[in-house]
């Protein structure tokens, strides 16, 4: 029989769960995106991954699917920005500036990462010149950093909420719609040509390490998160329904633990919390009228989807 300690072990498992269940808004039913209303597979034309497309599963085919995957995260992010940041709340502001603020780190945390970790690693495997394997991408990096750093430096700069306009975001975002478009697409392309250098199976085990580590040490209550519920399980007719590989119910609740901290940011999400496309919240506001959202609905759990 189990002991003492084992029960109320269990027993604050359960009311955790109970609590998230009941208190966390990212628990209510979501609406599946409308037809006719926008969402976040535009302005910014997601990746199509390698594997789904050829059916190759050599270690640099599949690199590069998996990138592919980090990077329609991201471009879902900009999307769902994009589109939202025009119809936006006053009281939802605040939220808004967080969900923004966080993409910024996801995509900068992601493109150090990969210039401190990944690159001299795949140099180091393949056994070529660094500028021969990735002199295109540091191209693609350095012109994407001036106009990154501006959206970062006008939000976290903002004295107020009150004092976000959306009309100088979109500016800012049109300023880096080239350079993400360019090279969030452009990498797929580079690494899986990487191919005709030979199968490297060494390589391998590098894209898993390094995607897992670059997402986590970014931040659990944040970057985490936000990847999770910008992951559209439905994508490419669901081949990659069960990315990235982990036991159900730890991501079941990795998921819901990390997205308690910043609740209220994650309704800008493209996703829901089970990684089903949704209606995007503030477009949702906007269109619907009278003032009600995502926010007025009646929470219920909605675990079918584990």
């Amino acid at each position: 029989m189990p002991g003492p300690k084992l029960e109320y072990f269990v027993a604050l498992i359960v009311v955790a769960i109970a609590l998230l269940y009941s208190l966390n808004p990212l628990m209510a039913e979501q609406k599946a995106p409308s037809p006719g209303k926008p969402w976040a597979d535009g302005p910014l034309k997601l990746v199509k991954t390698p594997m789904f497309e050829t059916k190759k599963e050599d270690t640099w085919t599949k690199g590069a699917s998996h990138m592919a995957l980090l990077h329609n995260a991201v471009l879902r992010g900009y999307n769902s920005i994009y589109l939202q940041a025009p119809h936006v709340k006053p009281e939802d502001y605040a939220d808004f500036i967080g969900y923004c603020l966080t993409w910024h780190k996801f995509v900068k945390s992601h493109h150090d990462d990969e210039e401190e970790n990944l690159f001299p690693k795949v140099v180091e495997v393949i056994g070529k010149e660094d500028k021969e394997l990735w002199g295109k991408t540091h191209e693609e990096h350095e012109a994407m950093l001036p106009p990154l750093a501006k959206f970062r430096e006008y939000l976290s700069g903002l004295k107020s909420p009150s004092d976000f306009s959306s009309s100088t975001l979109l500016s800012l975002l049109d300023d880096l719609k080239e350079p993400v478009n360019t090279h969030f697409h452009s990498e797929i392309a580079t690494i899986a040509a990487m191919a005709e250098s030979g199968s490297f199976p060494a390589a391998e085990p590098v894209f898993a390490a390094w995607g897992k580590n670059s997402v986590t040490k970014a931040g659990y209550s944040d970057v985490v998160p936000f990847l999770f519920l910008n992951i559209d399980r439905t994508y490419e007719d669901g081949f990659w329904k069960d990315w990235p590989p982990m036991p159900k119910p730890i991501r079941f609740l990795m998921v819901r633990l990390s997205a308690w901290w910043h609740q209220g940011w994650w309704k800008f999400a493209s996703c829901d919390i089970d990684g089903y496309p949704k209606e995007l919240y503030a477009v949702g506001n906007e269109v619907d009228g009278g003032g009600k959202g995502q926010g007025d609905r009646v929470f219920r759990p909605n675990p079918s989807h584990i």
